[in-house]
C-alpha cells in the first residue's frame, strides 16, 4: 500500500455511497458520517473510509482514512480522534468551514491502523470476490462493518467461514471459539444446532463454553454471567455475602421474576431494616416478587418515617436542654441589639430561610447539640422578632467562628463593633462560670 497510488474516489462508488446516505439521513442532517469501499493499493485490498456531509443542502463526501489488510498502519487525511466525541473530520479544503483546523492540511500522514477504523457501512462488498484467496471465505454472510478485520482472521483461522454463514458474524470474530471449533468435531456440531440462540451480539465467549458443558440454554446462561458482572459494584457487598453459597440460584430466581439486580437489593435492605429472616425461604425468595417487593418497601418506609420521627423527637429534646444551659449567654444590655440563642432546630431553618443563608440545615443543628457551637441571633432591640444577624459561636476556643446578614453579606461595622467588643466577652464571662459550676 502506498500514498501515491491513492486515487480519487471513483464517480460510480460516489454514487453508491450517496445513493445510500440519503436513503438514511435526510438532506438537512449536518453531522458528519463515514462510508467506505474496497479497492486495490499496490495490489493489495484496501479499505477506503469516506466522510460525508451536508451543508446548506449540498452533499460533499471526501477520503479520510486508507487501511490495507496486510498493513499495521493506515493512512490518514484531515481526521483527528477525540477521547470525547470520536472522529472529527475538518472541511475546510471542501469550502464549507472558516478556518483551516490545526489536524487538517490536506496530506495523507500515517496511524495504527486499529485507532482510526470508525464505523463505516462497505458499499461495495462483492468486490472482495476479485481476490481467489477470499473468495470462499463467506464475506458474503459477514454482517459486521470491519471487513478487513474478520478477513484477517479468516487467513489465520479458515473455519471462521463455517461460523459467518451460519449467521454467527459475532462469534467469528472471537479466536477462543475459532480455535475451540478447529479442534473440537462436537462443538462444531453444537455451534450449528444452536445458531438461533448464538446470534445474540453481545453474547459472551464465557456463556458460550458454559452451555456447551452443561447443556443449559445459551440465554439462561447468558442472563447468569451477565448477571454476575453486574453484582460487583460495592452497593451490593452485603447481598453477595448473604447469598455467597447459593448466588446463582439469587440470579436464575431474578430473572424468572423478570426483575433486575437492583431492585432485589432493595427489597433485601427493606427486609433486613425490618428485621425479618432471609434465612427463610418465603422471605429470601417470595412466590410473587413484585407484590412482596412493595410491600416491604412499603413497610420499610413507614418504619423509617417513624424511626426518623423518634430521632427529631430526640434532636430537639436535647437542642432543648443544650439551649437552657447555655441561656446565660442571651444579652439584651444594650440599646442598639439583642443576642438570643437558638432553642430549637426549627429556629435554625426559619432563621434559614428568612435570611437565605445555610444556618438551617448542612449539620449546625447536631454541632449545637454535641456543644461544638451555639447559634445565636442578633437582632434589632425595636425589631426583636425580625430575622437580621446569625452567628456561630464555638465553645471549645470561645471565639465567633461565623457572623453574617442576609445572603452571608457581612454585617455593618455597628454589629460587628456589638459582637466583637460587648457580646463575645459577656459570653466568655458567663462560658467561665458555667464550668466552673460544672
Amino acid at each position: 500500500m502506498k500514498i501515491e497510488k491513492i486515487k480519487p474516489i471513483p464517480k460510480y462508488i460516489e454514487r453508491l455511497i450517496k445513493k445510500k446516505d440519503l436513503e438514511a439521513y435526510s438532506s438537512q442532517y449536518s453531522y458528519t458520517r463515514f462510508y467506505a469501499y474496497l479497492t486495490k493499493n499496490d495490489g493489495e485490498l484496501t479499505k477506503v473510509t469516506v466522510a460525508v456531509k451536508n451543508h446548506k443542502e449540498k452533499w460533499y463526501c471526501k477520503q479520510v482514512a486508507v487501511h490495507g489488510i496486510h498493513s499495521e498502519k493506515c493512512f490518514l487525511k484531515d481526521m483527528i480522534r477525540c477521547y470525547i466525541g470520536g472522529f472529527h473530520v475538518g472541511w475546510y479544503d471542501m469550502g464549507i468551514q472558516r478556518h483551516q483546523k490545526w489536524y487538517e492540511d490536506g496530506e495523507w500522514g500515517w496511524a495504527y491502523d486499529s485507532d482510526f477504523d470508525p464505523f463505516a457501512p462497505v458499499v461495495n462488498m462483492n468486490y472482495i470476490g476479485k481476490f481467489p484467496e477470499y473468495k470462499y471465505s463467506g464475506f458474503q454472510c459477514f454482517t459486521r462493518y470491519n471487513v478487513l478485520q474478520y478477513l484477517r482472521i479468516y487467513e489465520q483461522f479458515p473455519q471462521a467461514e463455517y461460523l459467518v454463514k451460519m449467521g454467527l458474524s459475532n462469534l467469528a470474530m472471537r479466536k477462543q471459539i475459532l480455535r475451540k471449533a478447529e479442534k473440537d468435531k462436537p462443538f462444531r456440531k453444537w455451534l450449528f444446532v444452536h445458531r438461533e440462540e448464538l446470534k445474540d451480539p453481545h453474547l459472551y465467549v464465557s456463556s458460550v463454553f458454559t452451555a456447551y458443558k452443561t447443556g443449559k440454554p445459551v440465554a439462561e446462561v447468558q442472563t447468569l454471567v451477565a448477571a454476575k458482572k453486574n453484582i460487583l459494584g460495592d452497593s451490593y457487598r452485603e447481598l453477595r455475602l448473604a447469598f455467597a453459597h447459593d448466588l446463582d440460584e439469587l440470579l436464575i430466581y431474578i430473572g424468572k421474576q423478570k426483575t433486575s439486580i437492583g431492585s432485589y437489593n432493595d427489597y433485601f435492605k427493606a427486609c433486613r431494616f425490618l428485621h425479618l429472616d432471609m434465612r427463610l425461604p418465603k422471605n429470601r425468595y417470595p412466590h410473587d416478587f413484585k407484590r412482596w417487593h412493595d410491600i416491604r418497601i412499603d413497610e420499610y418506609h413507614s418504619a423509617e418515617d417513624e424511626q426518623d420521627e423518634l430521632k427529631r423527637k430526640a434532636l430537639y429534646e436535647k437542642f432543648t436542654v443544650i439551649a437552657e444551659k447555655y441561656h446565660t449567654l442571651q444579652d439584651d444590655r444594650t440599646d442598639g441589639y439583642i443576642c438570643l440563642i437558638a432553642h430549637s432546630p426549627l429556629d435554625l431553618i426559619r432563621e434559614g430561610r428568612a435570611l437565605q443563608h445555610c444556618v438551617g440545615h448542612m449539620g449546625y443543628d447536631q454541632k449545637f447539640v454535641r456543644e461544638e457551637s451555639l447559634i445565636f441571633f442578633i437582632r434589632k432591640r425595636d425589631e426583636p422578632q425580625i430575622p437580621f444577624v446569625t452567628l456561630e459561636y464555638s465553645l471549645s476556643s470561645r471565639k465567633v467562628l461565623q457572623c453574617y446578614g442576609y445572603n452571608n453579606t457581612r454585617p455593618d461595622e455597628k454589629v460587628l463593633d456589638y459582637v466583637n467588643r460587648v457580646w463575645q466577652p459577656y459570653a466568655n464571662r458567663k462560658i467561665k462560670k458555667i464550668m466552673m459550676a460544672a
